[in-house]
């Protein structure tokens, strides 16, 4: 006879054979037969303290180890407090399963008038997530369920999200279901390109006089960094990244072209004739691929690779639309390049790429004038560029806030891939928090966020989440006690003048753009974490050296010039940005 068995439970077995080996939310009693069954399968179960948070774990994860990242929620409010994480690593591309709990069948789907904690939870997560379902019966838990994981690995990462009803996934039923393996439900192989589509591709970058390749988020989540650097050699070709792939090639490579230098960027993609495009939907941060930021179509072929065929021309007609895995196409376009090496065209390729390395020092240079202000509170300039030399080579650094994202971007030095994160696409406040949890995790070792006083007030609750789990995990919150992203804004929408000339406005001349004090250093303490509170630059390094020390969490208030900190770098091109291109 059959031994009795939950919905729940075979939700965990499921995970189990996918290999995967960490879920991320917070416990409630709908769903007490799937995560008292975790632990049974070696599944680690991580907990933070507000639901939101346990997406962001979850896809900084995913992103990290190029696997799974799940995590779970309960009904009615639970799911209600998952939700903006859920939003933003679906806008990210981040490859992550939430399983939800419901009320019992019978008071859900339909609704029943005046269910407690009850909504039409697949329904609003489906209005934005790549896939949303909810489970009817037991019998259909192992059905759905292939579903879900078939979804997370088809075409471009995102949210999958599965429904179980507390009655189906805490009841034990007797019943024998078989287990399949990963292989019997979905694709496990890569998605091949045709050969056709490769030729044609080697042909149009041999003929090119100025190839350039453009790496977005499907080099990383395809681990395709040592091909992307084959390649780019071989066809000596400059290599710029969308926002969120920076360092899929190491920005100290001569070919790099890291997406701070933008003006440099955009005189690159419009000198080139031939533009690889490899796992970029070439979104609005990427200027849409259109001119004046990219060459016509007239002028400029493109080649456009992505596993998932509705991406391909969607905002930027294509030459060669190649519909494969971003690693697979460059494997085998490598072969096609060096079986024909004699007809590569470089005459103009290798000085052109000279002349941008050399902008790039020269911007360099320019940059690093801001590290020479010692004054105290300190130049925002200095946070990045000391946590360079404090933290192991390769170390995750996560970055979060507006101008504290933006001052983070400009003085780290990005060269291991795959190991900068932030919330590129949807520029999320507090995501942060939780994306150096998962970071931390997925590394088995220290991961860092720098960090803005605003963001960091939104989740300031998760340090006792990183002391609990033992997370060697160091914030560094860079205070200077205004939103300074929306009053550098604001202040040139109500004294542009004034604005322009002195710098900034005087107190009460904004409109509630201030904030009051928190002292995160204290704060971290009464957690049980290391905190530390300085404004002196030169203090910087022996900071971080205690914070990284300590081997568990830790945070740094760091004052900031609040006048500095809000006259961020390339802000003028942020701006730019958001108007529609010309072209």
């Amino acid at each position: 006879m059959a031994d009795a068995i939950t919905g729940g439970e075979l939700l965990a077995r499921m995970l189990k054979a996918e290999g995967v080996t960490t879920v991320f939310g917070i416990i409630d009693g709908t769903y007490f037969g799937f995560y008292r069954a975790l632990k049974a399968h070696g599944i680690r179960l991580v907990t933070p303290r507000h639901e939101a948070i346990a997406p962001h774990m979850a896809g900084a994860y995913a992103r990290l180890t190029g696997t799974l990242g799940v995590c779970m929620a309960s009904n009615g409010p639970g799911v209600a407090n998952i939700l903006p994480g859920l939003v933003v690593e679906e806008a990210e591309g981040n490859r992550v399963l939430c399983i939800t709990s419901a009320r019992r069948t019978g008071a859900m789907y339909p609704l029943r008038t005046g269910t407690y904690q009850g909504f039409d939870q697949k329904k609003v997560v489906g209005s934005f997530a790549k896939w949303s379902e909810a489970c009817p019966s037991f019998e259909r838990v192992p059905e759905l369920m292939r579903a879900a994981l078939r979804q997370c690995h088809e075409g471009r990462p995102g949210v999958v999200h599965l429904d179980v009803p507390e009655n189906i996934m805490n009841t034990g039923v007797k019943a024998d279901v078989a287990t399949w393996q990963p292989s019997q439900y979905r694709r496990t192989a890569p998605i091949e390109p045709s050969d056709a589509d490769v030729e044609r591709a080697a042909d149009l970058l041999l003929a090119a006089e100025r190839p350039m390749i453009h790496a977005g988020s499907g080099v990383i989540h395809a681990l395709a960094y040592d091909e992307l650097r084959a390649v780019a050699e071989a066809l000596e070709s400059p290599v710029t990244t969308s926002w969120s792939a920076r360092a899929v090639i190491p920005e100290s490579s001569p070919l790099a072209i890291p997406m701070i230098h933008v003006a440099l960027n955009h005189l690159v993609r419009t000198q080139s004739d031939v533009a690889l495009v490899l796992g970029s939907r070439l979104g609005e941060t990427d200027w849409w691929g259109k001119a004046p930021y990219w060459a016509s179509p007239a002028t400029q072929k493109m080649i456009q690779v992505d596993t998932d065929g509705r991406i391909l021309g969607a905002n930027r007609p294509v030459d060669v639309g190649v519909h494969g895995d971003v690693k697979a196409f460059l494997r085998r376009l490598l072969v096609a390049l060096e079986a024909r090496r004699g007809a590569m065209r470089r005459g103009a390729r290798a000085a052109a790429v000279a002349r941008y390395q050399d902008k790039i020092r020269r911007y360099r240079t320019k940059l690093d004038k801001a590290l020479a202000d010692t004054a105290s509170p300190m130049n925002p300039a200095h946070v990045a560029h000391a946590v360079d030399r404090a933290f192991p080579h390769g170390t995750p650094i996560i970055a979060d806030g507006g101008n504290t994202a933006i001052w983070t971007m400009f003085y780290h030095h990005a060269e291991v891939p795959g190991r900068l994160l932030s919330t590129f696409k949807m520029g999320m406040l507090g995501a942060g928090i939780g994306q150096v949890m998962g970071a931390a995790v997925a590394v088995n070792g220290p991961a860092v966020c720098v960090i803005g006083d605003g963001a960091m007030g939104m989740h300031v609750q998760e340090i006792e989440t990183a002391v609990r789990h033992r997370l060697p995990v160091t914030w560094i919150v860079l205070c200077d006690r205004q939103w300074g992203m929306v009053k550098m804004n604001q202040s040139f929408a109500l004294k542009p003048i004034k604005m322009l000339l002195r710098k900034k406005l005087d107190p009460g001349e904004n409109i509630w753009s201030d904030l009051g004090e928190i002292r995160f250093d204290e704060v971290a303490r009464a957690m049980g974490a290391h905190g530390a509170r300085i404004a002196d630059p030169a203090q910087l390094p022996a900071a971080l050296a205690a914070a990284r020390d300590t081997g568990g969490p830790a945070v740094l208030h760091v004052d900031v010039n609040p006048v500095a900190h809000m006259w961020a770098p390339g802000l003028v091109h942020f701006k730019a940005m958001h108007a529609e291109p010309k072209g």
